[in-house]
C-alpha cells in the first residue's frame, strides 16, 4: 500500500536522515577530539619521560676503568641469581651550586658510602654504611688526568678522591669480596630536592642543635626537616652528638629509613603527581652506570623493591672500632665484619638490633670507645642457630623509638 503524500510518515521522511547525519558528524568530531587529546597526552608524557631520562648522567669513565681491571674483580654471579649490590655514594662536590658548603678545590670527595644489597627474592634489603675514616687497602687507581695513584693503606674516602667511583668500587670489592653490580652518585642539591619532593622527612632530635658549619639550627624533639635542614642534619658532626662519624652514620641511616617509610606510606610510587617531582629531583643530580642510567631501568628497580616490606629494609654500619694507631680513624672488627661480608655475598639473612626474634645485639663504640663486643646474638629459644645481629635500624621503626 502506498503512503499518502500528506501523511506524517511521508512528511517526516526527508528530515529523519538529518539527525542521523548530524550524529555521525558529532561522532567523527568527538573521535577526532579524543584522538587529539590522547596524542597530546602521549606527546606530553613522552616529553616528560625524555626530560627525566635526559637528566641522568651516565658514568662511562667508570665502566671503562672497571673493564680494564676486570680480572681483579670478584666473580660475576650466575645469571640465574637476581640478587644485586648497588653502591650509593653521596658526592661532597662543592661546585655546581654547592659552594655554600665549602670551597671547591677541584677534587672529588664522598662523605657517604652505602652498599645496598637487594636479596634475590626482593623480600629483604640491607644497606651497609662504610665509614669515611675506615682504614683500608686502596689499589692503584687511574686519576682524572690519566696518571696512576700508588696502592696504599689509607682512609676509605680517599679512594673517591684518587679515582672517583671506579676506585671506590674497587676498594669496596677488595675489602668485602662482594661484586658491585651498579653504582649511583647523588650530590648535595639532588639530596635536598628529593627530600623536598616528598614533603620533608620526619626525624627525632634528642637535644637542640646549633652547627654553623652544617647550616643547622634545630630545636629538640620530633620534627619534619626539608631540603636544606635535612642536608645539614645528615652532614653535621661538630654541633650534634659526640662529633664522631659513627653517630653521623647512625643519623644518616635513621634518616634514610624515615625517607623510605615516607615514600611507602604516602603512596608516592603510585601517584604520578607525587612521583614526577621525586623522579625529577632524583634524576637531575644523579650519576649512574650504564645499567641504571635510564628512567626505565630505575623504574624497574623501584617496582621490584615494592615487594620488600619496610621491616625487612635494614640499615647498619659495618662493625668497626677506633684504629689502634690513630683513634681518629676506624678499623674493622673481626671476625664480625668478615661474617657480615660473607652473609651478604651469599645472599643470606642479616638482622639488626631489635629485629623481631633476635636478642638486643651489640653497640659498637664511637670514636674514643675502648670496648667492642661480638656481633653475634645468643641463640633464641627453640632455634638451632641464629643470625648475627648488627648495630642498625629498619625502615618501619618510629623515629623517636616509640613502640620498639
Amino acid at each position: 500500500m502506498t503512503t499518502p503524500a500528506d501523511s506524517p510518515e511521508a512528511e517526516g521522511a526527508p528530515p529523519a536522515a538529518a539527525p542521523r547525519k548530524r550524529r555521525r558528524t558529532w561522532v567523527r568530531v568527538l573521535a577526532v577530539a579524543v584522538s587529539l587529546v590522547l596524542l597530546a597526552g602521549a606527546g606530553v608524557s613522552w616529553y616528560l619521560y625524555k626530560q627525566l631520562d635526559g637528566n641522568i648522567h651516565t658514568d662511562t669513565d667508570t665502566a671503562h676503568e672497571l673493564m680494564r681491571v676486570k680480572s681483579e674483580r670478584p666473580k660475576v654471579l650466575p645469571e640465574a641469581t637476581t640478587a644485586e649490590n648497588i653502591l650509593l655514594l653521596g658526592s661532597d662536590n662543592r661546585g655546581n651550586g654547592n659552594g655554600k658548603y665549602g670551597q671547591d678545590t677541584g677534587t672529588q670527595r664522598s662523605d657517604t658510602a652505602i652498599l645496598l644489597h637487594l636479596a634475590a627474592d626482593r623480600k629483604s634489603a640491607t644497606a651497609m654504611s662504610l665509614p669515611r675514616d675506615l682504614m683500608v687497602g686502596i689499589p692503584a687507581c687511574r686519576r682524572s688526568d690519566g696518571s696512576m695513584s700508588s696502592p696504599q693503606f689509607a682512609q676509605f674516602n680517599w679512594a673517591f678522591e684518587f679515582g672517583g667511583a671506579a676506585c671506590t668500587i674497587r676498594t669496596v670489592e677488595k675489602l668485602t669480596g662482594i661484586r658491585v653490580d651498579h653504582h649511583l652518585v647523588v650530590d648535595f642539591n639532588g639530596f635536598k630536592k628529593m627530600v623536598d619532593a616528598v614533603g620533608g622527612v620526619e626525624v627525632c632530635v634528642p637535644h637542640p642543635v646549633h652547627d654553623q658549619d652544617a647550616h643547622l639550627d634545630l630545636d629538640a624533639g620530633r620534627q619534619v626537616l626539608r631540603g636544606e635542614q635535612a642536608l645539614g642534619y645528615v652532614r653535621a658532626r661538630k654541633g650534634i652528638g659526640d662529633g664522631s662519624d659513627t653517630q653521623r652514620m647512625d643519623r644518616q641511616q635513621q634518616f634514610l629509613a624515615s625517607l623510605v617509610q615516607k615514600v611507602d606510606t604516602t603512596g608516592v610510587l603510585l601517584n604520578p603527581a607525587k612521583l614526577y617531582p621525586l623522579l625529577d629531583a632524583a634524576t637531575s643530580s644523579l650519576t649512574a652506570d650504564e645499567g641504571l642510567d635510564s628512567l626505565a631501568e630505575l623504574y624497574e628497580l623501584a617496582q621490584s623493591l615494592r615487594k620488600t616490606p619496610t621491616d625487612q629494609v635494614r640499615f647498619l654500619t659495618v662493625p668497626r672500632r677506633p684504629y689502634t694507631a690513630d683513634p681518629n680513624r676506624d678499623e674493622l672488627v673481626q671476625p664480625a665484619a668478615g661474617e657480615l661480608f660473607t652473609t651478604l655475598r651469599e645472599d643470606g639473612q642479616v638482622t639488626v638490633d631489635g629485629d623481631e626474634g633476635t636478642a638486643t645485639g651489640t653497640v659498637h663504640p664511637a670514636k674514643g670507645g675502648t670496648s667492642t663486643a661480638s656481633p653475634a646474638s645468643p641463640t633464641p629459644s627453640g632455634s638451632a642457630s641464629a643470625s648475627p645481629s648488627y648495630r642498625g635500624t629498619t625502615a618501619d621503626r618510629d623515629v623517636c623509638g616509640s613502640g620498639d
